[in-house]
């Protein structure tokens, strides 16, 4: 065997993986601010519409709280040693924007900004590169009680708060996202309600949707004003990409609409400059009021595009053209197997959006922000945590990524959702997507199989790519 085969317990197809990945790609894990950082009432940090949110009975599962979740504001420096130990090249986290600006804009809270500058010095003192994410979620409830997303200065203040952190963190970090799955927020957030701030509004979530592309298009010259010229930014964008159950002209016809709902609403808008032909009429809202020059700004060109993709949906189509967000899904699909969030496992349609991605959306350069399964994770009190599923569904869907960049897709790294078991929004603590265990009584971290795995293929690579 080769020194490599020696030094890793991987297989030799997992070597043949990590060979298809160029040298430099980055390989790191994600979390995000509300999910892990806990402190929530501590040095100066205002109040988020998820603290409200998940306090309200009802709203988040046996009403957990993202209030301690799993501690990681005090434990910054154990997290990161984990983080070296798996041999991580980067590191994605999000900003809690009430932690730097209690009330939204105005005031800024120093001990919110210093955290971050410290997070993002001790990672690089390790050598793992900070990708930082300004907007996961957590808004400030100030700014909700004035409208929020469906509020236009809201896009203004997010610019603001991007203008402040970029000035203080931008001569270290190089790599920036301005805002995760816009997607969800306006449509869960404001759509149908089941996340923050719990709006049922379907027109609501259009005023919100364009908003926060907004934020986007608006902060990006000011934080290119205050980063490296090397440095990138970009935004991430879910994807679920949706398939036909059948041949009737009927599913087509759903299935497109299901498309265009799903996965065109948002990036048509950054690519194109445009929104997609029929959106709105399909979704029986009126167009979000838009002022000359917006979408000038939505689609000024980005650095790169993070891509987050868990599942694809197969429609079945009605005899009366069904409204997108009410399009039927078929499950379970014959023969398929699921995660514990009840989405289907299907590497194939991973491989395919990423080349719809790089072909009909002309992306030139694509990190995979997330990706990453729950599964039902138990722990006996040693220091093992088995999860071959886990392992499989990573390996799987890398190798359609691997597939892709051999046809050309110009893949620069992935994060695997996530690096800790943490707080997954409605679900509560009860869904685990961590390659590394938490018991939340008690906060210990211990390294799944699925870790260990991941660090071992990492390891891999950088050794292949010196060969």
């Amino acid at each position: 065997m080769s020194s490599i085969e020696e030094i890793y317990p991987i297989s030799r197809a997992d070597l043949d993986l990590v060979r298809a990945f160029p040298k430099g790609f980055l390989w790191g894990a994600a979390t995000a601010s509300y999910q892990i950082e806990g402190a929530i009432k501590e040095d100066g940090r205002g109040p988020s519409i998820w603290d409200e949110f998940s306090a309200t009975p009802g709203k988040v599962f046996q009403g957990h709280t993202g209030e301690v979740a799993t501690d990681h504001y005090h434990r910054v420096p154990e997290d990161i040693v984990l983080m070296k130990e798996l041999g991580l090249s980067a590191y994605r986290f999000s900003i809690a924007w009430p932690r730097v600006l209690p009330q939204g804009r105005g005031a800024i809270n120093a001990a919110g900004l210093d955290f971050y500058e410290r997070l993002v010095d001790e990672l690089l003192a390790h050598g793992i590169a900070p990708f930082v994410t300004l907007y996961h979620w957590d808004l400030p409830l100030s700014l909700h009680k004035v409208g929020g997303w469906t509020n236009r200065d809201t896009a203004y203040a997010f610019a603001d708060y991007a203008d402040i952190v970029t000035k203080r963190l931008g001569d270290r970090v190089a790599n920036w996202i301005t805002l995760n799955e816009p997607w969800c927020s306006a449509y869960l957030g404001y759509g149908c309600g089941i996340h923050a701030p719990g709006i049922q509004d379907r027109q609501a979530a259009f005023v919100a949707g364009h908003h926060l592309l907004l934020a986007h298009g608006l902060a990006l010259p000011r934080m290119r004003a205050n980063i490296k010229s090397v440095a990138q930014v970009g935004l991430s964008l879910n994807f679920t990409p949706t398939y036909a159950s059948d041949e009737r002209e009927e599913t087509k016809r759903d299935t497109e609409l299901t498309d265009l709902f799903v996965n065109q609403w948002f990036i048509s808008p950054i690519a194109h400059g445009r929104y997609p032909e029929g959106l709105f009429e399909a979704l029986e809202v009126t167009p979000p009021p838009m002022q000359d020059g917006d979408l000038e700004l939505i689609g000024a060109p980005i650095d790169f595009l993070g891509v987050n993709n868990y599942t694809r949906d197969v429609i079945r189509g009605g005899t009366i053209p069904a409204r997108p967000d009410e399009s039927v899904k078929v499950g379970p699909v014959p023969g398929a197997c699921y995660t514990e969030m009840g989405w289907e496992i299907h590497p194939q349609s991973f491989n395919e959006l990423l080349l719809r991605l790089y072909h009909e959306y002309g992306m030139q350069a694509l990190y995979i922000t997330e990706n990453g399964a729950a599964f039902k994770d138990t722990w006996n009190g040693d220091g093992v945590v088995h999860d071959p599923r886990r392992i499989a569904y990573i390996q799987e869907y890398l190798q359609a990524a691997a597939e892709a960049v051999e046809q050309g897709v110009p893949l620069r790294g992935y994060f695997t959702w996530s690096l800790l078991d943490n707080f997954e929004w409605a679900e509560g603590y009860s869904k685990r997507f961590g390659i590394v265990y938490v018991d939340y009584q008690t906060q210990r971290r211990i390294i799944k199989d699925s870790g260990h795995w991941y660090k071992a293929l990492l390891s891999a690579h950088r050794d292949a790519s010196t060969l």
